[in-house]
């Protein structure tokens, strides 16, 4: 293997389709393309209404910010080369296979700084290394190991964090994370309780990128210390908005049972999400988050209950209408009408109202946002809202309205 194969590359899903530069600001169309979004804003502000890469019709010209995607080139581009010019030092077949047994005889500290070195060379060297047969397995052994040192941890973290891209990692990752025989999951709790801030991204990075099936997301949201931990990440660095998101991101998509919902609840979730609506500095992706997060917590007895309780929660939701986007204006929506309609909880009426509620609905009817069933949930919280006004702000003579939109039942 020559140096000049070594030389930095970008990722060909980096790139945007238009620019054909490094995305900085990556959206998604309805069409399911991603583009940089002042690249994608000049192609719709200049007239045009298709897609540019494949010539559909665009049936809404709205594009939701690809969060996944944007952390991944953030991470690839910490770890890759400073300069492009920059080549990784040349590295024989021979130096791997002696890494690997390294690694497997316990010795990785010795190789560590070097497989480090060499990942973040570019796409070339992070591909080489994961073809090797055994550097997977050997890489992960690490983590299923007692007592490691915190440094080893991370290093390995950012090795994982560095290769997810590469074709089939993920789910070779998720096949050896997740065997039965295998006990990884205290060594993702060991760095994101004592590992940095940047490690702590990278961490649950590589967890939302393996939990693959309903299965592993409910052993990882089961495993006793995991959400816990997660939750304190989000009490104690609260004003760090990349890990905000990807924690935010990690929860989103392991609530995918009651019961997970229902923990979260009870660890404090609700009222992080109240905490990082009302934030002035909170970035909006997170508020997006914490939006997608609040829909989903409602649909548990719990999540409603705390929702309720909390003195801000349904101000502040409120207060974020029509200032994120389509699918988060949407995301609010729900959970006020649940809260109001479906579910008819007095304390969340009132302050829905005395927030400027009725208004603030009412613009989102008459916005591209109300369409469907947005438009018919935002017609019976208008209807609430209003008997709600009459009664001093409680639902009073509310009580006996009966909303049409049945579409969103609770699970």
């Amino acid at each position: 293997m020559g140096r000049d194969e070594l030389c930095v590359t970008v990722p060909s899903l980096f790139r945007c389709p238009i620019s054909l530069d490094v995305m900085k600001s990556p959206v998604s169309l309805c069409t399911g393309v991603t583009y940089d979004r002042s690249s994608i804003q000049h192609w719709l502000d200049s007239g045009h209404d298709t897609c540019p890469a494949t010539m559909q019709i665009l049936s809404s010209k709205d594009f939701v910010p690809n969060l996944t995607l944007h952390r991944l080139i953030n991470l690839w581009t910490t770890t890759a080369a400073t300069k492009s010019s920059a080549l990784a030092p040349a590295v024989s077949e021979e130096k791997v296979r002696v890494w690997i047994e390294e690694i497997k005889s316990g010795k990785i500290e010795r190789c560590l700084d070097s497989i480090v070195e060499f990942v973040s060379c570019g796409e070339v060297s992070r591909r080489c290394l994961v073809s090797f047969d055994g550097f997977l397995e050997a890489i992960v052994g690490v983590l299923n190991t007692n007592c490691v040192p915190i440094r080893v941890l991370e290093s390995v973290i950012r090795v994982l964090s560095s290769v997810l891209l590469e074709n089939g990692v993920n789910e070779k990752l998720h096949k050896l994370v997740f065997t039965s025989n295998s006990n990884c999951l205290p060594s993702f709790i060991s760095v994101l309780r004592n590992g940095s801030l940047e490690y702590n991204i990278a961490c649950v990075t590589v967890l939302e990128s393996i939990t693959i099936n309903n299965q592993s997301k409910q052993l990882v949201a089961g495993t006793q210390d995991v959400l816990p931990v997660l939750l304190q990440l989000l009490k104690t660095e609260n004003d760090h908005q990349d890990l905000n998101e990807v924690v935010l991101s990690f929860l989103i998509s392991v609530s995918i049972t009651r019961s997970i919902k229902t923990r979260l609840v009870q660890l404090g979730l609700v009222e992080v999400l109240s905490s990082m609506l009302l934030s002035q500095n909170a970035a909006v992706s997170v508020v997006e988050k914490s939006l997608k997060a609040l829909s989903m917590i409602c649909t548990c007895a719990d999540g409603r209950s705390a929702i309720s309780v909390d003195p801000t929660c349904a101000g502040a939701i409120v207060e974020r209408l029509m200032k994120v986007s389509k699918t988060a204006t949407e995301d609010a929506v729900v959970v006020l009408w649940r809260m109001c309609c479906l579910f008819r909880d007095e304390k969340v009426l009132e302050r829905v109202v005395r927030s400027n509620g009725v208004t603030k609905v009412l613009l989102i009817m008459q916005s591209e946002v109300g369409e469907g069933n947005a438009r018919r949930m935002c017609g019976d919280l208008i209807k609430v809202l209003r008997l709600g006004c009459k009664n001093g702000g409680g639902l009073g003579g509310a009580v006996s309205y009966e909303t049409k939109t049945t579409h969103i039942m609770p699970c």
